[in-house]
């Protein structure tokens, strides 16, 4: 059993270690092909927030030995295009929440940014110099710019680094949906979500979609029905080998509890019944079973033909941030909860 002096010295190290979180800053592009800053020093439980500038880059996992092509398992925050008119914001960003004191290898994935020396690393040590000279050395990384719409309405989008996501508050909640394998659904197909929840999307075999419609045009993209200029998310078309081992994915955030619609936009999915809500009400007559029967009897109307890979992602201002406010905020309530054990 701890003794008094065991609690308090267990409080200590507790809130030191969220206390030191930190939330690090890097701006991507923006004129220079450069990450700035160009590495950091980071602990674990520290996030690395990537801020991306004009025109269009990634944050992509690489190693040492291959500077400029994706690690294994690597995360991805895919392209992030910004108009160059857009000088005010707001500008995507992406997250990595660092987990070790090992180094990180990143690079920007667009055309030949890396080889033009545009690399960054997380705890490198004394080898970014090394890393960076590699990548100019000519290693290979070639990709052709991909393009989004910002989203609108019930939700936001943030294309997030794998694993690294947090909700916004301490009370929301993640939903994950598996896209796609071995089924043309969407898994699960139909959930309820409270305001400030995320939705994460991760694509399995072989290449769909999560594109938001409506009730009335199921297999139509939201943002060509709209009649208000809404704009809808849609994730592009996700590629994925069927023997990968790692999978794409693409989270939205819920702003109000009005219902969402979703389908897959590859040719004849959205037909065969590939659809997805959020806050269907299932007493009405729009529920999921309604929305779903209504895709399969316009047989798919309005949905793409099979789109050649393209990995993208949209924004409506950042990825969702951790809060080192937050963290304090948890390390004031245990220790008040252990300091009132101690009391009693």
């Amino acid at each position: 059993m701890f003794t008094s002096t065991a609690f308090i010295t267990l409080l200590s190290v507790t809130i030191s270690s969220l206390a030191r979180a930190a939330q690090l800053n890097v701006t991507v592009g923006g004129g220079p092909l450069k990450f700035d800053p160009e590495f950091v020093t980071a602990n674990p439980g520290d996030t690395v927030v990537f801020t991306f500038m004009q025109t269009n880059h990634t944050a992509t996992q690489s190693t040492l030995a291959n500077p400029c092509s994706m690690a294994p398992s690597g995360f991805d925050s895919g392209y992030m295009p910004v108009a160059a008119s857009n000088t005010n914001g707001p500008f995507p960003a992406a997250e990595f929440t660092v987990q070790n004191t090992n180094p990180v290898w990143v690079y920007c994935k667009q055309a030949n940014h890396c080889q033009q020396g545009m690399v960054f690393a997380i705890n490198p040590g004394t080898q970014f110099a090394a890393f960076q000279a590699a990548a100019m050395g000519g290693s290979s990384s070639t990709a052709t710019t991909a393009t989004a719409p910002p989203a609108t309405g019930a939700v936001s989008a943030t294309t997030t680094v794998s694993g690294s996501a947090a909700p916004t508050s301490t009370v929301s909640t993640d939903h994950k949906v598996v896209v796609g394998g071995s089924t043309l659904t969407f898994t699960p197909s139909n959930i309820s979500a409270q305001v400030g929840d995320t939705v994460t999307f991760q694509f399995m075999q072989k290449n769909h979609t999560a594109t938001q419609s409506t009730f009335a045009n199921p297999c139509r993209d939201l943002t060509s029905t709209s009649t208000s200029g809404q704009v809808g998310f849609d994730s592009g078309f996700m590629p994925v080998a069927a023997g990968a081992t790692t999978f794409p994915a693409y989270t939205i955030q819920i702003n109000n509890t009005s219902p969402v619609w979703v389908y897959c936009k590859q040719a004849g999915h959205c037909g065969q019944g590939m659809v997805f809500s959020v806050n269907a009400v299932e007493s009405s007559a729009n529920n999921y079973a309604a929305f779903q029967a209504r895709a399969m009897q316009l047989n798919g109307t309005g949905t793409s033909t099979s789109a050649s890979p393209s990995p993208t992602g949209t924004t409506t201002g950042g990825a969702t941030k951790i809060s080192t406010s937050r963290d304090a905020g948890v390390a004031v309530g245990l220790a008040s909860f252990v300091l009132g054990m101690l009391l009693m």
